[in-house]
């Protein structure tokens, strides 16, 4: 558990999940390595859940990170395929963050909500002595819907097609160059190029447009580990073969400078923004349509196959496996530039 992000999943199946509370009968989907939420039946309709932390990062300016932090929440609820409803949040804010500040972020989370139909239904803020940005929280995010509409993280069977949004490393070049470009040996117009896709960090949308016009069968959002760590945690829930077109795979401008100068594997890299989505084939075309018309750039992967026992769970791309990332790059290199700059 020494490396910096999410646990791995041994730690999770040694000491997390034989260690959950109560045994109840209405939790439909419990906890599990690398899936982004929950189900509870109640009275037989499906309440989906997530819980993540809130990271504001003042250097976004707080209208901006409001927003970031937002989707991040809820965008674990919406790759069920259930759109977010209902948000619980609590924020343990940093003695540096002003009043005004604080009011910039809630009224931006307030208006993103109110745009997707979300309530926020209770939370906790206070100022405390010792936080400090970025983390200043967490939250829940809730859906409520029918069972039988729910996107399963490990619903992709063989004969599926897969498609990725935005591309690899779009979260983690975003940032890093907003935060450190001063500090990126590129020219002027890469370094422009890379914090521009800090405008395609946001996939709740995209998550319900591609549930609505499937059918898709799973769905992942691209966060710590990057699309490696996404493809590894998909095929080994459906227990089945990937097998990826590694020139296939979008990317998006600014994106190989930033990770080759900072010694950085772009799949390795969170990049929220980015949905890996296994899709029916009857259904690729209507989901390739619904978010091509939302202006997100979308492209086809790979597909599943059948795993023949020794490979079931298995990511290859052009005939040689991927592995899941053992620590999201990103981290060591947040540290670093982190480090450089308050020298």
């Amino acid at each position: 558990m020494s490396d910096l992000g999410k646990i791995d999943r041994q730690f999770f199946d040694r000491r997390i999940a034989p260690n959950l509370g109560a045994d109840r009968s209405d939790v439909a989907l419990g906890p599990q390595h690398g899936v982004d939420f929950g189900v509870i039946d109640i009275g037989g309709r499906a309440l989906v859940t997530a819980t993540d932390p809130l990271s504001i990062l003042p250097a976004l300016e707080f209208e901006r990170a409001g927003r970031f932090a937002l989707d991040l929440v809820l965008a674990d609820v919406a790759v069920s395929g259930v759109a977010p409803s209902h948000l619980s949040i609590c924020f343990t804010l940093p003695e540096s963050m002003t009043d005004e500040q604080f009011a910039t972020v809630w009224e931006t989370i307030h208006a993103e909500c109110a745009d997707l139909g979300v309530a926020v239904v209770t939370g906790h803020t206070a100022r405390y002595s010792d936080p400090s940005h970025p983390w200043v929280g967490a939250a829940t995010a809730m859906g409520v819907g029918d069972h039988d509409e729910i996107v399963r993280p490990d619903g992709a069977g063989a004969g599926d097609r897969l498609l990725l949004t935005t591309g690899p490393a779009v979260e983690s070049v975003g940032l890093l160059s907003t935060l450190f470009g001063d500090q990126l040996d590129l020219p002027d117009g890469v370094v422009g190029d890379a914090r521009d896709r800090l405008e395609e960090v946001y996939c709740v949308r995209d998550a319900l447009a591609a549930a609505a016009a499937g059918p898709v069968t799973a769905m992942h959002d691209v966060t710590e580990g990057g699309l490696a760590g996404a493809l590894n945690e998909m095929a080994d829930g459906a227990e089945a073969r990937f097998s990826i077109d590694g020139d296939a795979v979008p990317m998006r401008p600014g994106v190989r400078e930033v990770c080759a100068a900072l010694e950085m594997d772009p799949w390795a890299a969170t990049s929220s923004g980015s949905l890996l989505i296994a899709v029916d084939p009857a259904g690729v075309d209507d989901v390739y349509s619904a978010l091509e018309e939302r202006g997100t750039v979308v492209a086809e992967i790979g597909r599943v196959e059948a795993g023949d026992g020794i490979d079931e769970g298995a990511v290859v791309v052009d005939g040689e496996r991927l592995e899941h990332p053992n620590v999201d790059p990103s981290w060591r290199a947040y540290a670093e530039l982190a480090d450089a700059a308050t020298e």
